[in-house]
């Protein structure tokens, strides 16, 4: 559940939080840079990617409205990022910087609470991916994927889905034909 922001540090929302618009299929931050930018999706679809051994792009995050997203780890730590995020669809974001987020979490305890709740779940979500696609099976992590996100199925393309379920973009054809039997 989202705080309510007091009036009095509304106006902070404003100063620190830059509204930005990208097009569809536009690479927002590379792989190999320090992420530059929190984003907060108002609207669209990203993902997180990065590059196998073997030259095949890995969809390791989806992620629509409303919620946060970026390399969480390297943009917390200031590190180089393995990963890429990409505008799936048309996206209208804010965005804030490592700099200006860590003024806001210094003027404000409720920003602060905030910012912490935000990397913990993003954690806990991370920990709980990792074990679904080590214990689940395809049809398995289908089946939840479909529960959990449906109005992602019907927005982003079925490639990006496939590999965010750790499968070829055949075998999720043969589950889905063979879930709607």
């Amino acid at each position: 559940m989202s705080p309510v922001i007091p009036p009095s540090e509304r106006k902070w929302c404003l100063q620190y939080f830059e509204p930005t618009l990208f097009p569809k299929n536009r690479v927002i931050e590379e792989e190999g840079m320090i992420p530059k930018y929190l984003y907060f999706v108002v609207s669209g679809y990203l993902r997180l990617f990065h590059y196998n051994d073997y030259g095949d792009e890995v969809t390791t995050h989806i992620n629509c409205p409303p919620g946060f997203i970026t390399s969480y780890i390297n943009f917390i730590n200031q590190t180089k990022s393995n990963e890429n995020l990409e505008c799936i669809t048309e996206c209208k974001l804010l965005r804030i910087s490592k700099n200006n987020l860590d003024i806001l979490t210094e003027k404000s305890t409720l920003f602060k609470n905030f910012s912490i709740s935000v990397f913990q779940q993003s954690l806990v979500y991370n920990d709980n991916r990792s074990k679904e696609l080590a214990t689940l099976s395809g049809k398995e992590r289908y089946r939840k994927f479909i529960k959990d996100y449906p109005h992602i199925l019907q927005n982003v393309p079925l490639q990006y889905i496939a590999s965010f379920l750790g499968m070829d973009p055949k075998s999720l054809s043969r589950i889905r034909k063979e879930s709607h039997l």
